[in-house]
C-alpha cells in the first residue's frame, strides 16, 4: 500500500492526509493488483490548498467540478472537492457499482461501506442502490462492459435494468458515450458478451439496431453456415479473431463484417448473393451513427467488401489479388482483413503471399522500375495498366 499512497502523500501536506482519498477504480484496479492509468481522489480540503498543490479547476455544463493535475510519471490525476470528510460515505453510496465504491485515505485507512472488497473476491457486479440506473442510464452499458470483462452482475442488479423501459430515456442521451463503452468493451476478455447482453436486456436497440436484426436472419445455406443465424455466425467469429488480436477496430470488423446481409431480400433467404458489396454503404452509416471514427467506417465498409476474398485466394488472378492488396492498403485494414477473413472461415490462415502482394501494391513506377518519361509519353488512359501489369510480372517472378 506504501507503493500506492507515497506519491500522493508527497503531494497533499501531511495534515490533509486523513482528509484525502483514493478512490473507485483506482482502489478496484490496486486491490486486484492491476496497473492503473488514471487516479482518482475525493478531498475534503480547502480550495485554495488543491490550487497550491498545482491542481486547476474543470467544470462542464452537465458534469460536476473536477480537480485535474498531471504527475509525472502517474498520468493523469483528478480530484473530488468535498466540504467535509464525514460526507465521504455519501458520496460512495451515490457511485454505480459496490466494486468502485471502496476508498482508502492517504494515512492508509480503508472505507468500505457497502462491503465492494467482498464483491471484488467473488467477482460481483452489485448497484450501489436502486437508483444506480436511473440516476445515470448509460451505467447500463458500462455494467455490461464489465460483464464482457469477467465480472457477474447480481440478480437484483440486473432485475434493476430489467424492471422498466429505458429507450425514452437513453434516446437523449449522447451516442458517443455508448459509443466509447462499446468500444472499451471490445478490447475486454470476452467482448461478444458486451453485444449478447444488450439482447438479453433488450437495452440500445436505438443506438445498434443492426444487432437486434441479427438473430432473425440465416448466416447462409445450412451446409456452410450449421450455426443457423447470423448473430451466432458474428459470435463465433469475433471469439476467433479475439484469439488473435486485441485490436477494438479488429474485433468490431470481426463482428460486423457480414453487416450487408441485413440488406437481402427476405425471399431470397437462407442465400445472400453479393452480400459483401451491399454492405459496403450501411457499414458507413453505422459508423456515422455512432460517431465513431472515419477510419473506422471506411475499415467496416472494406473489409465487408473484401472478406470472402482471402477465403478462395488461390482462385483468384495475380491481378485481382494485386487489386485487392492495393485495396486493403488504402482502407487501412492491410492486417485486419486477414484476421477477419481466417476468422469467418475456421481453418483458414493469411494467405502466404498476402504480404508479397502488400509490398508490391504500394509500389510507386520509380520503384516498379519503369521510365518515368516513358510513362508519362502514354496516353493517361493506359498508365494505370501498364503500372498495373509490371506489378503482376514482379508477383510472378519472385519467390
Amino acid at each position: 500500500m506504501n507503493e500506492l499512497l507515497s506519491p500522493f502523500q508527497r503531494i497533499f501536506p501531511y495534515d490533509c492526509h486523513e482528509r484525502t482519498f483514493l478512490v473507485g477504480g483506482t482502489i478496484r484496479d490496486y486491490l486486484l493488483q492491476r496497473q492503473g492509468q488514471d487516479y482518482d481522489l475525493i478531498a475534503a480540503v480547502p480550495y485554495e490548498l488543491l490550487k497550491s498543490c498545482g491542481f486547476h479547476l474543470v467544470t462542464g455544463k452537465t458534469t460536476a467540478p473536477i480537480w485535474f493535475r498531471f504527475v509525472d510519471p502517474l498520468g493523469k490525476v483528478e480530484v473530488v472537492q468535498l466540504d467535509d470528510s464525514t460526507l465521504l460515505d455519501d458520496d460512495l453510496r451515490r457511485r454505480d457499482f459496490t466494486i468502485n465504491a471502496i476508498a482508502i485515505s492517504l494515512a492508509g485507512q480503508m472505507h468500505d461501506p457497502l462491503e465492494g472488497t467482498y464483491d471484488l473476491k467473488t467477482g460481483l457486479l452489485r448497484a450501489c442502490s436502486g437508483r444506480t440506473f436511473q440516476d445515470d442510464p448509460l451505467r447500463i452499458f458500462r455494467a455490461l462492459r464489465f460483464e464482457s470483462d469477467g465480472w457477474r452482475m447480481t440478480a437484483e442488479t440486473e432485475a434493476l435494468i430489467r424492471q422498466q423501459e429505458w429507450t425514452d430515456t437513453l434516446v437523449a442521451l449522447p451516442i458517443e458515450r455508448f459509443s466509447r463503452g462499446m468500444v472499451k468493451a471490445l478490447s475486454t476478455k470476452e467482448p461478444e458478451r458486451f453485444f449478447e447482453r444488450m439482447l438479453e436486456c433488450k437495452v440500445g436497440r436505438h443506438w445498434l439496431p443492426e444487432l437486434f436484426r441479427m438473430p432473425d436472419i440465416p448466416a447462409g445455406p445450412l451446409a456452410h453456415h450449421p450455426e443457423g443465424n447470423l448473430l451466432t455466425h458474428s459470435i463465433q467469429v469475433l471469439q476467433r479473431a479475439s484469439t488473435i488480436t486485441t485490436d477494438p477496430l479488429t474485433r468490431f470488423c470481426a463482428f460486423f463484417h457480414d453487416i450487408g446481409k441485413l440488406s437481402t431480400d427476405p425471399a431470397l433467404y437462407p442465400k445472400h448473393h453479393k452480400h459483401e458489396e451491399s454492405g459496403f454503404t450501411p457499414a458507413l452509416e453505422m459508423c456515422r451513427r455512432l460517431c465513431l471514427p472515419t477510419s473506422w467506417g471506411k475499415a467496416l465498409a472494406w473489409t465487408s467488401r473484401l472478406h470472402t476474398h482471402l477465403n478462395k485466394w488461390d482462385e483468384l488472378r495475380d491481378s485481382t489479388k494485386l487489386r485487392i492488396a492495393g485495396q486493403a492498403q488504402k482502407a487501412g485494414i492491410a492486417e485486419i482483413l486477414p484476421i477477419v477473413s481466417a476468422a469467418d472461415k475456421p481453418g483458414n490462415s493469411t494467405p502466404a503471399d498476402w504480404y508479397k502482394a502488400l509490398t508490391l501494391a504500394a509500389m510507386n513506377s520509380e520503384q516498379l522500375g519503369i521510365d518515368l518519361s516513358w510513362l508519362m509519353s502514354m496516353p493517361a488512359e493506359h498508365r494505370a495498366d501498364l503500372v498495373q501489369q509490371k506489378r503482376v510480372k514482379q508477383y510472378r517472378s519472385r519467390p
